[in-house]
């Protein structure tokens, strides 16, 4: 058996590798041609040269597009760029601008990996003739006799499982992640010793269509006129200003709302809720932001074959860079399910994502349809209460 799982010798298996341009799949490369194995790598276009060229710190587009060619010549395997410019736009930056406009704050960068990079990709590297497909990512595939399981990336810094929620078993079946069980820093070090050029290139930081972070530039372009203004609302129902569209805010948002940024009790004040229908903002303190219930859609589990689904007790990451939270999930296979918290948490935004975990497996994740509360403090006593908060609300 090899170090990919194959009952074979490396030199007869072949993987297709994902290469971005980047450090991390530029090493996942080099260590898997160092090994034997017949590498073959694959690049996407994801979107336009004239755009990316003009970036920094992206991924997928001119520049990085060069970097991997380099990267597969200097190791001597093939390299093949794929133009996925239409695929890209249709599968997640359609969506990305719609999601903004019903005052959601989505994650494009999960829909790229569930809908163009591990669906239309991996059929492509099957039909390259891979055994399997190997990414950069910084996760972990551990076989059990149940099957293969995602777990988190050993290096807790640089994790990326929130992100591949939405991989299938089957997917995962195909996948592999030679960096998961090694720090950044290593990677970087490997690269040195390979002498890739790419050794020091700063990881990418923005969503990768959107110039320098301003997602909202991207929003009014893909959909011109669609950001109406409306009116600026604290939760206790007065008016405080207006605004020049929802697209500009984001559930928890504290800086630049537009108004004076201190409540009535000199509290500072947040954006607690976004009426898309109405067009309006709801700012308020941020004791108004606790939330202790969510209700997910497309929740995609990764638990064990007859695992239970219902009031499981897990730790729930609500957000890219928050820290996990204790909570329950209850589920269903038709891919709605339900999460209750054990404490209340704050900034929950409906169209990002809750990944659930057992220590550091993956059971799965969807997106956040809703959120409620149904206990909150006030007066120094719990009152049971339960609101629900929708972006379409």
């Amino acid at each position: 058996m090899n170090s990919l799982g194959f009952d074979k010798a490396p030199a007869d298996t072949r993987v297709v590798v994902a290469m971005s341009g980047g450090v991390d799949s530029s090493v996942v490369a080099a260590l898997l041609k160092e090994q034997g194995y017949d590498v073959v790598g694959v690049t996407l276009q994801l979107y336009d040269h004239g755009v990316a060229l003009a970036r920094k710190g992206a991924c997928c587009a001119g520049q990085d597009i060069y970097d991997a060619r380099m990267v597969a010549e200097r190791l001597d395997f093939p390299h093949y760029v794929l133009d996925y410019e239409s695929k890209f736009s249709d599968a997640v930056m359609q969506e990305f601008a719609d999601s903004y406009l019903k005052g959601e704050t989505p994650i494009p960068c999960v829909r790229c990996n569930q809908r163009v990079k591990f669906r239309d990709l991996l059929t492509q590297a099957r039909d390259l003739g891979g055994d399997c497909l190997a990414t950069g990512h910084y996760v972990r595939r551990v076989m059990t006799e149940q099957g293969a399981e995602l777990r988190r990336g050993t290096d807790s810094t640089r994790d990326q499982s929130y992100f591949l929620f939405a991989t299938t078993q089957a997917q995962l079946d195909y996948l592999r992640f030679p960096l998961g069980d090694i720090p950044k820093t290593e990677t970087r070090a490997i690269a040195e010793r390979f002498g890739l050029e790419v050794a020091s290139k700063p990881d990418s930081q923005d969503i990768c269509f959107v110039p320098n972070g301003n997602y909202v530039s991207v929003v009014e372009r893909l959909r011109p006129g669609a950001a109406e203004p409306g009116e600026i609302v604290h939760v206790d129902g007065h008016v405080l200003g207006t605004h020049k569209g929802i697209v500009h805010y984001t559930i928890g948002q504290r800086r630049g709302i537009g108004v004076n940024e201190k409540g009535t009790n000199n509290e500072p004040l947040y954006v607690v809720r976004l009426d898309a229908q109405a067009k309006r903002v709801f700012v308020g303190p941020k004791q108004a932001l606790a939330r202790d219930n969510v209700t997910l859609r497309e929740m995609n589990w990764l638990g064990r074959v007859g695992e239970p689904m219902q009031d499981v007790a897990v730790d729930v990451k609500l957000r890219s860079m928050s820290q996990a939270a204790p909570g329950h999930l209850t589920a269903d296979a038709g891919g709605a399910a339900r999460i209750t918290l054990d404490e209340p948490q704050f900034g929950i935004a409906p169209g990002q994502a809750a990944v659930v975990y057992q220590e550091d497996r993956v059971l799965g994740g969807g997106w956040i349809a809703a959120t409620g509360l149904s206990e909150m403090q006030s007066s120094g006593s719990l009152v049971a209460r339960e609101r629900t908060v929708s972006a379409a609300e």
